[in-house]
């Protein structure tokens, strides 16, 4: 008998342990196989945070910091000390992680963007990124916050994707006593708007959901629904993130649940059956320590992984090693490829601007996969 088409009120159930948990697992299998194949992909990455200074203060993040405390700029012979050690190491990414808008609130931003010649962190987030596409052969892939559809035209030349969390839908989290309480930056509906801008500028883009920080089960649900409905607008989602909430020993929240690995394999099973076939659907492989029951739930990607950079948002998460990750993804019975940050579908003159597609052609294969990250077996 077939599984029954994605419905709110079933996935609710399902996400509680009740009705057909088994046959949820197998048609999150099955839509994986009928869209990705038995294909698993990965990004060869260096993690650039760019800046830890922040103008939000989100209860779960141990990233940002104020001035003094941490919280500070990379200067940019030190992105591109980073972005150097990644070439000298076969990465094809340089994912690009700060802050949002830290110039609005610490006088400390604004005077050092000041100093190198910018008016906005956007601005600087561009000078970098178009240093590294000069001078290595990395690709960058921008999480600025959010950007209007301006910024994200500015960006695109240097960046062939980009990204934004979504984290939830719900404005209820913004509420005082939840965890983006006090966090104009995630306001839901402006993160929305930001992947729907990214559809209208033709910018590859990766967004998710953050599961464990407080939503309610229903809220899942919604938000999944809700990314359905935007990537089918906008035409730009190249990639779903489904991540679970770590506890950080220095945030307000460090004392709070974690996600168990069977219920969030169901998150990561009822977004497959949401999102549908053809989604590209990641789990990062760092959080969880048997992250194999992921690809059993219908994933197809492990997003970036860094042979020589910490995971910066989850730092006390160290990445596996690559061998190990093809390994353990191959004994599932998977192929395991490494990708560009942007995804083989997106590699035309549609999504990448055209001072890019050239570059980001010679990078990959028949098959749109990267070329240099697969000598790693060797």
């Amino acid at each position: 008998m077939p599984f029954p088409a994605p419905d709110p009120e079933l996935a609710e159930t399902l996400l509680r342990g009740r009705g057909d948990v088994t046959g949820l697992i197998a048609e999150a299998g099955r839509l994986r196989d009928e869209g990705r194949g038995r294909t698993v992909t990965y990004s060869r990455k260096v993690f650039v945070p760019l800046t830890t200074l922040c103008r939000d203060s989100c209860t779960y993040c141990t990233f940002a910091k104020p001035p003094g405390a941490g919280g500070e700029y990379l200067t940019p012979g030190e992105v591109m000390a980073i972005a150097a050690a990644g070439d000298a190491n076969r990465c094809t990414e340089a994912l690009f992680t700060l802050g949002d808008r830290p110039e609005i609130r610490w006088r400390q931003a604004a005077e050092f963007l000041s100093a190198h010649g910018c008016s906005s962190t956007i601005d600087y987030v561009r000078m970098n990124t178009e240093a590294v596409v000069a001078g290595t052969g990395l690709f960058p892939h921008a999480n600025p916050g959010l950007m209007a559809e301006a910024d994200l035209i500015a960006l695109r030349p240097s960046n062939p994707s980009m990204g934004l969390m979504l984290e939830n839908a719900s404005p209820r989290l913004m509420e005082p006593g939840m965890p983006h309480h006090g966090c104009p930056d995630k306001d839901p509906a402006l993160r929305l708007d930001v992947i729907r801008a990214a559809g209208r500028a033709r910018v590859p883009f990766t967004t998710g959901i953050l599961v464990g920080i407080g939503e309610t089960i229903a809220e899942i649900v919604d938000s999944l629904f809700v990314l359905r409905d935007v990537a089918a607008q906008a035409g730009a989602v190249q990639e779903v993130i489904v991540q679970n909430f770590r506890a950080k020993a220095d945030t307000p929240k460090r004392r709070d649940a974690e996600p168990t690995v069977q219920y969030f394999a169901r998150v990561v099973a009822v977004a497959r059956w949401i999102l549908g076939p053809s989604t590209n659907l990641q789990v990062p492989p760092n959080l969880t320590e048997r992250f194999e029951v992921y690809l059993d739930a219908g994933i197809n990607d492990w997003g970036g992984v860094s042979p020589l950079t910490i995971d910066w948002v989850n730092p006390e998460a160290p990445w596996p090693h690559l061998e190990e990750l093809r390994l353990r993804t191959e004994a599932a019975g998977f192929r395991l490829m490494p990708r560009l940050p942007v995804y083989p579908e997106y590699i035309n003159d549609e999504w990448i601007d055209p001072t890019l597609l050239t570059k980001v052609r010679e990078a990959v294969d028949d098959e749109g996969y990267a070329l240099a990250p697969q000598r790693e077996a060797a």
